[in-house]
């Protein structure tokens, strides 16, 4: 049975391609959210109840960190769960003594990390640019618009140790639309009937799929310049 090869963008394999380091910093994720509180903007000009950014964030901060070096660069650990991860490893100890009694074996400790990395999205530009251009010639006309968003996430990798930021870096992307346009206006009949014919096609790029770009770009240069402060060891040297 085939199994389909999974296809990479080329950020994503330059990132599953980073050299992992001889042993993994633990990382603790608590917190990554959309700090702008944007709102769509819909067709009229205004704006709609819906936010104009994923509000799970997190999920490609997560993805993104467990993709580096194929899974081998942090010990990634969720925190935002961990209230539910206490409930579940409390019920299992009462399970566990009901059964075994004192002598019920206890649980491994709960890995801590040395470093957290939080942040969020911190800005949404919408229409930064934007434009067209149309013609009409004998009733029969066409017109092209366009409309750049720009996306920004900050991370910052802050020691739990002493509180302080570690590495901060800042990204964007664009996020492009485009729409297409073609009427033809025609009197006929001596004037007397009108037809009138409109046809468009409009292209929006996915605002979750820009984000989650713009984490991925953002955890590449965490590493990098992790590596160039030394935070990270490889082959008992630092690289």
């Amino acid at each position: 049975m085939d199994t389909a090869k999974v296809q990479y963008t080329l950020l994503e394999q330059k990132l599953i391609d980073v050299h992992p380091p001889i042993r993994k910093p633990s990382v603790a994720v608590y917190s990554f959210t959309d700090q702008t509180g944007q709102k769509k903007q819909n067709a009229s000009g205004g704006t709609s109840f819906s936010t104009a950014v994923t509000q799970a964030p997190d999920v490609y901060l997560i993805r993104a960190l467990t993709r580096a070096a194929n899974g081998n660069f942090f010990r990634v650990i969720d925190r935002q769960i961990l209230d539910d991860l206490t409930k579940e490893r409390q019920l299992i100890r009462q399970t566990r003594q009901s059964y075994d009694g004192k002598g019920a074996k206890k649980l491994p400790a709960l890995t801590f990390a040395g470093m957290i990395i939080t942040g969020g999205i911190v800005g949404y530009d919408h229409a930064i640019d934007s434009g067209g251009a149309g013609a009409r010639y004998l009733g029969i006309g066409s017109s092209r618009e366009f409309s750049r968003d720009t996306v920004t996430i900050n991370i910052r990798l802050v020691s739990v140790a002493t509180g302080e930021v570690l590495l901060e870096v800042i990204t964007s992307k664009t996020i492009l639309s485009t729409a297409f346009g073609g009427d033809v206006f025609k009197f006929i009949e001596q004037g007397t009937e009108l037809v009138e014919i409109e046809s468009g096609v409009a292209r929006n790029e996915s605002v979750s799929i820009a984000t989650q770009r713009a984490i991925e770009t953002g955890v590449l240069e965490l590493i990098e310049r992790g590596n160039q402060l030394k935070f990270w060891t490889y082959n008992g040297v630092s690289k």
